[in-house]
């Protein structure tokens, strides 16, 4: 009884609380019950402008950074190709987490951060304008203009923001800025990283990486449309860095994958060596394609005209190969191939240099003693007057470029980009194009990003007046569209075969509505060619674990200097020597068209050499058929 009375007593003690109307109608919910599921879907602006295969990507990424293919896994590598839509796909990701999740009402992240390049930060801010519209989410990109104090004071207002008082979500910024800018960020928590060109993640002691890995994030999705560029420790650092521990530390990755797959992948390896290393491959990816995605670009043959990209190998001229062979043979070169001398970049510099044009040289100081190779009129470069005119005869590639350039005005309105890994080759092309009168416009790492675009957008503008788009390789590598165009010529190879297919996405991309021809130049019997072949082997390495492309030709063994020093004289293409091709006669002649081209492999490419080239599908090649200069061509089309 007296129980009672004390709890009617603490009753009337209570405070009295006036119902709402929302309880009174039985509306209200009761603190603790779980809000209802609800599906999440995409927003119906982007369903209707996404394509199937970005569909899958979005759905494929939200499946991983929300945890539902592990459970302590929420990071993945979106690795398509170029020009098959990342940057769509994951602003997509992006808005549906800020709005949704499987409780109603309530998103599944509150802020996100896109790391980039600096040179793309400006693009990422425009692309969420353009896909989301114009109100629907205020970017924060940070393009370097505010002063250190007020971007300090910005980025800890950013931090300390939540719910409704975060007025924008997104940060952009550059990989720089933000390993600058790190602490103000720390101790935030972030729902969802992007890293835009996320190779820059492959080594991970770097800075950015750590700097990265520090912040309180716990979804993460890397961009890259090149996941390996040179071996399996960069394909561990990416890996580590969207999915902590899913593979152990370095040291155990090294013992489990790396040391067995390298040994195998070895020309010289035992069969049980190759066996081993085959194993390892298959358990690697077996771990790792559940978190990574890649699309290559023959899904984009559906939307896109035909590419037929094309390497072309191009013999010296007399000049040239003078020199060349005087350089090779010179006593300081063999000095270094028995291990005495200390500058093996420096002299493959010169080579690469000279495979484009001696002009590129300084003859005096790079080859001293090379006068006796001169051409009864050499004129050196600094008495040719303010022009300086250029000396197509004086190299090969430079010849075929000339007559390219001239048949592209004389018979087509197509437009061309030309690339080169040298801004002193560019500088010969400049002068080529004035000499010859073609309207041109350039851009390497000297300009500005803003430049930059106007630069773009003036090339890609149908009634802009200039026909040739001179790029250098690094400063167009990142993101550049270049869809003005429909021809690109590649003038020299990159060690990096991430950084060649980078140069080659710049036409055939979304957009481009004329069929695409790229060219590939490379000095037949040269060093090139072998820079070229490590390349192969490179991204067989890279085929070999991402494209899952099965038993990538073991192409060579590990070479050494002396290979890259040989010139090889009585040569069609010395790559085309090592793949002992069944499908072509002794004279180099193919018998058998290509029955099924990889693109990641150019042995099953359509091989032409000069005689043939009358049957090539591309005028600019046909006029070369009889011509000293091409001695061969590999071909891919597309479609």
């Amino acid at each position: 009884m007296e129980s009672t009375a004390t709890s009617e007593a603490s009753k009337l003690d209570a405070p009295l609380v006036h119902k709402s109307l929302a309880e009174i109608l039985g509306l209200r919910k009761k603190v603790g019950d779980e809000r209802p599921k609800v599906p999440v879907v995409l927003d119906p602006k982007l369903a209707k402008i996404l394509r199937p295969h970005q569909v899958e990507g979005v759905k494929f990424m939200y499946r991983c950074v929300t945890g539902m293919i592990e459970n302590n896994a929420n990071g993945c590598i979106m690795a398509d190709e170029m020009g098959l839509g990342k940057t769509l796909q994951c602003i997509t990701l992006m808005w549906t987490l800020l709005k949704q999740s499987p409780e109603a009402g309530r998103p599944t992240i509150q802020k996100a951060i896109v790391v980039c390049p600096a040179s793309l930060v400006k693009n990422w801010a425009n692309e969420l304008t353009k896909w989301l519209g114009a109100n629907a989410i205020t970017p924060f990109a940070i393009d370097g203009k505010a002063s250190k104090e007020e971007l300090t004071r910005q980025l800890r207002q950013w931090a300390i923001a939540s719910g409704r008082s975060i007025t924008r979500p997104v940060i952009i910024v550059s990989y720089e800025t933000l390993r600058l800018n790190v602490e103000e960020l720390r101790h935030t928590k972030i729902g969802l990283l992007f890293c835009d060109e996320g190779h820059r993640l492959k080594n991970g002691d770097s800075n950015t990486f750590n700097a990265l890995n520090s912040l309180n994030v716990s979804r993460r999705v890397i961009l890259t449309g090149t996941p390996i560029q040179n071996d399996l420790t960069e394909y561990f650092s990416l890996t580590s860095f969207a999915n902590p521990n899913l593979l152990g530390s370095r040291l155990e990755f090294r013992k489990r994958f790396e040391i067995p797959i390298l040994r195998g992948r070895d020309a010289d390896a035992s069969e049980a060596d190759r066996r081993r290393g085959d194993e390892c491959t298959g358990e690697l990816l077996g771990i790792v394609n559940k978190f990574l995605i890649r699309r290559t670009n023959d899904i984009l043959s559906k939307y896109l005209p035909v590419k037929y990209e094309h390497v072309v190998f191009c013999n010296l001229a007399p000049f040239q190969l003078d020199l060349y062979n005087y350089f090779i043979t010179s006593p300081d070169i063999q000095a270094l191939l028995r291990g005495k001398g200390s500058q093996p970049l420096k002299a493959i510099n010169i080579l690469k240099k000279l495979c484009n044009h001696p002009d590129l040289l300084d003859l005096g100081s790079d080859l001293p003693g090379s006068e006796d190779c001169f051409p009864a009129d050499y004129l050196p470069k600094e008495a040719r007057g303010r022009d300086r005119h250029v000396k197509p005869e004086y190299s090969g590639k430079m010849m075929v470029l000339d007559r390219m350039l001239a048949r592209i005005h004389q018979d087509t309105t197509d437009k061309i980009v030309l690339i080169s890994n040298y801004t002193s080759t560019l500088d010969l092309f400049e002068r080529l194009c004035r000499s010859r009168q073609y309207g041109c416009l350039r851009l390497d790492g000297t300009m500005n990003v803003n430049k930059r675009q106007k630069l773009v957008d003036r090339f890609n503008d149908p009634d802009g007046g200039e026909s040739v788009f001179l790029l250098s390789s690094k400063a167009g590598g990142c993101g550049i569209n270049l869809i003005g165009a429909n021809r690109l010529v590649l003038f020299d190879p990159d060690w990096n075969p991430a950084a060649d297919q980078q140069a080659l996405a710049r036409v055939w991309r979304d957009g481009q509505k004329k069929d695409c021809f790229v060219y590939r130049f490379i000095a037949t019997g040269t060093i090139e060619e072998k820079i070229f072949q490590r390349q192969s082997h490179k991204q067989s390495l890279s085929s070999c674990v991402v494209d899952s492309a099965e038993d990538v030709e073991r192409h060579f063994s590990l070479d050494s200097l002396r290979e890259l020093f040989q010139y090889r004289p009585n040569t069609k293409s010395d790559t085309h020597d090592t793949f002992k091709c069944k499908r072509c006669k002794p004279d180099g002649k193919q018998q058998i068209k290509a029955p099924a081209i990889l693109y990641g492999d150019t042995s099953t490419w359509n091989h032409f050499v000069n005689e043939a080239l009358q049957s090539i599908q591309d005028l600019l090649l046909r006029q070369e058929h009889d011509l000293s200069e091409v001695s061969a061509v590999f071909q891919y089309i597309s479609h």
